[in-house]
């Protein structure tokens, strides 16, 4: 797993308040076994490492593909974590010896100590192994140390629920003295982790308001706290409150939402403006579901737009959801007239362009106006006023949303 000295001892996903915990009673067990241990959250995401000196230990010819791997992506696949669960470490109360399987790029035989608190698996601690081995007698002197983590782990957990809870009541408030009272009660959970500037990410569709089937703010970078709020009349999304380093630095809060949407995803996220005041989260919150809407409309825009970035669609996500039903428009965004519509987007975007529509479509210039005749012919609409284009223009675009 994460073992080894070459790891940097950083992990912005953990929060301050638990941090060095973690980091004692990882180092209370390697000291213990005489070997270096590493704890990982239940979803196999690092939370701290003890490099036990000891000659050999950290010799990197002892790496192996799945330690290498887990070493520089901090993470293990998702077929690394299905084989290990395979010897049950899930179920276990106790150590799991598991041998080293070479054909499945593991070298070197592992010992699993499971992290349970109130008979919930909550992480594990991972021991290289080594010889001679821990004894049956300091193997249980570390499993003591398990239920430490497995209530520090629980205590965190908790405390992520709080500022879950926290900042929902933000983010869907009503304006007034709600909406002052919510930013007053996340602004004491979060104490000093609340100064300085922040930015808010949106991730939609999520696929359920289960807090449960959330992730931790801890196993994504930089995130101090995250919620589910409702996406539309059926949906939800996940807001993130990432802090920044400066309002300039805006890469913790594209790494986090692109962590989130993963690979051949259907999601797309939205980044907003930085801001230093929580007072100001409803409106980051706003910004940053509008770019995830036009990085949704727009494919070009995403899959991560930022607000600042989406151009027309600043406006047109501010507008009523029936913008685009313009009785003049609607005849046009049926699916019998796609091609219709789709011509008359094209020709709008390239400023009435003919010879630039007539390439962006791959089409002959004839076939183009005949298609523009049809559409004025169905909407009523002149293309030659300008009135009429920014009307058909923003009806087409708002369709999109």
């Amino acid at each position: 797993m994460y073992e080894g000295a070459a790891i940097v001892r950083e992990n912005a996903g953990v929060t301050a308040d638990y941090k060095g915990d973690y980091q004692e009673l990882v180092d209370e067990i390697s000291e213990l076994l005489g070997v270096p241990a590493t704890l990982e959250n239940r979803d196999f995401e690092l939370i701290a490492f003890g490099a036990y000196d000891s000659e050999g230990d950290l010799d990197p010819s002892a790496l192996d593909p799945v330690r290498t791997r887990s070493i520089l992506t901090r993470r293990s696949t998702t077929a690394v974590r299905t084989w290990f669960e395979g010897f049950g470490i899930t179920r276990a109360t106790g150590p799991v010896r598991i041998p080293p399987t070479p054909e499945a790029g593991v070298y070197r035989g592992r010992i699993c100590l499971p992290v349970r608190h109130r008979g919930v698996v909550l992480g594990y601690v991972w021991l290289l192994e080594s010889d001679p081995g821990p004894t049956d007698a300091q193997l249980t002197a570390a499993m003591e140390v398990t239920v430490r983590i497995g209530a520090l782990l629980a205590d965190e957990a908790q405390h992520g629920a709080d500022l879950s809870r926290e900042l929902r009541a933000v983010l869907t408030a009503e304006r007034g003295w709600q909406g002052d009272m919510a930013v007053a009660a996340l602004r004491t959970a979060l104490g000093p982790r609340g100064d300085g500037p922040h930015a808010v990410v949106c991730v939609a569709p999520w696929p359920s308001a289960d807090p449960d089937d959330a992730p931790s703010a801890r196993t994504v970078p930089h995130t101090t706290a995250l919620c589910t709020v409702p996406w539309g009349t059926t949906a939800q999304s996940l807001a993130l409150l990432v802090r920044l380093r400066s309002p300039e630095a805006r890469t913790p809060a594209l790494t986090a939402a692109q962590r989130l949407l993963g690979e051949g995803s259907t999601r797309a996220a939205g980044v907003s403006e930085p801001r230093t005041d929580l007072a100001d989260l409803a409106a980051s919150w706003q910004e940053a579901a509008a770019a995830a809407r036009a990085a949704r409309a727009e494919p070009r825009l995403g899959p991560v737009a930022q607000w600042s970035t989406i151009g027309p669609y600043r406006l047109l996500t501010s507008l009523p959801p029936d913008t685009a039903h313009d009785p003049a428009v609607r005849p046009l965004l049926s699916p019998a007239h796609r091609d219709l519509a789709r011509t008359a987007e094209t020709y709008l975007d390239c400023a009435g362009q003919a010879g630039r529509t007539a390439a962006a479509l791959g089409i002959h210039r004839q076939t183009l106006y005949y298609r523009l005749s049809r559409v004025e012919q169905l909407t009523g609409l002149d293309l030659d006023d300008g009135e009429d284009r920014l009307l058909l223009h923003m009806a087409l675009k708002g369709a999109r949303l």
